[in-house]
């Protein structure tokens, strides 16, 4: 996660929020926070899973394992699972 402190800079300007607002959602000060988003100091796991909640992101985003801060649908079905499915609706019909 070499950049995620831009992204969560990012996130939080696009709202108009203070580093400081932020900080307080977090339980921390806005020091640390500020110091999470310079890359001063690595943002624990913990910190990094509630900041994508509170921006309405997922983990890949702010880890730049994607470039859409929106949640990705899943496209892919393992043949296991699809079989599974198939089977289970077929039981279900009348």
């Amino acid at each position: 996660m070499k950049k995620y402190y831009r992204r969560i800079r990012d996130l939080r300007e696009d709202r108009d929020w203070t580093q400081t607002q932020i900080a307080e959602m977090l339980h921390v000060t806005q020091k640390v926070y500020s110091n999470y988003e310079t890359g001063r100091t690595l943002v624990p796991s913990d910190i990094l899973i509630e900041l994508a909640d509170i921006h309405g992101t997922s983990m890949d985003y702010l880890a730049e394992r994607t470039d859409s801060p929106y949640f990705e649908k899943i496209t892919y079905i393992s043949g296991d699972i699809r079989q599974t499915v198939t089977s289970l609706s077929d039981s279900d019909q009348p």
